[in-house]
């Protein structure tokens, strides 16, 4: 029987190269992206996680939250604009992954099946980012918290969940960020002297997708180039 993976923000960089890691003759993957549906509405998790069951024979097995954005939130905003701003990621980066993660923890559940999660985090969930990017951090750090959550809730019902820690990576949002920090900068502050590709992290996501054992559930993997080493 095939493993029916849901994967979100699959259009490119790391959700694109794990969507493509995975073997199509023992695994079914939906992989959606902003076309499919703008997390920033609160409404969408639930529309994707129905559209998954209907494509997927009304069974998801594994749930890749991927999705997210990195928008500059600058403290000399207007009051109006900052928390707009703060929302927006929040929704996006955070409780969007909240909703898919309980309607997938619920859905195993109801049919006391085994499943997992796993959550593409960052490593400013351990070190923080830039003056502009609050908002982000702390969507991501709360990314790592709920993760850990699940897994203790829950593991007793055989749902395990992952959350991987990517530093930057060759993604167009990392290229964006880079450009505006001065890229040579910072990838001395990384001593394997570059950044991630996208499939090494995908590498990551695809073993705790599918091999990972299970005593390593709640597990935090960070891929930084030994750039932060807690």
């Amino acid at each position: 029987m095939k493993t029916h993976i849901l994967i979100t923000g699959a259009s490119r960089g790391i959700g694109a190269a794990a969507a493509a890691s995975f073997d199509p003759a023992t695994t079914s993957v939906l992989a959606l992206s902003s076309t499919d549906g703008d997390l920033s509405d609160p409404a969408t998790p639930q529309r994707l996680w129905n559209h998954a069951l209907d494509s997927l024979d009304g069974r998801v097995d594994v749930l890749i939250n991927n999705a997210g954005v990195f928008e500059q939130n600058p403290i000399s905003a207007s009051d109006e604009e900052w928390l707009v701003n703060w929302n927006r990621t929040m929704q996006i980066n955070l409780t969007a992954s909240a909703d898919l993660c309980r309607r997938a923890v619920l859905h195993w559940q109801e049919s006391n099946a085994s499943g997992r999660i796993v959550n593409v985090a960052s490593r400013a969930a351990h070190r923080g980012d830039s003056p502009a990017h609050w908002h982000y951090a702390a969507s991501k750090a709360g990314m790592v918290a709920m993760t850990k959550t699940i897994a203790r809730a829950y593991a007793a019902q055989k749902i395990y969940a992952f959350a991987i820690c990517p530093g930057f990576t060759m993604t167009g949002m990392a290229d964006d960020y880079l450009a505006s920090r001065g890229g040579d900068k910072l990838l001395a502050d990384i001593p394997l002297g570059k950044v991630a590709d996208p499939e090494e992290v995908a590498a990551m996501v695809k073993f705790c997708a599918l091999d990972a054992p299970p005593s390593m559930t709640g597990a935090v993997l960070d891929i930084n180039g030994a750039s932060y080493v807690r």
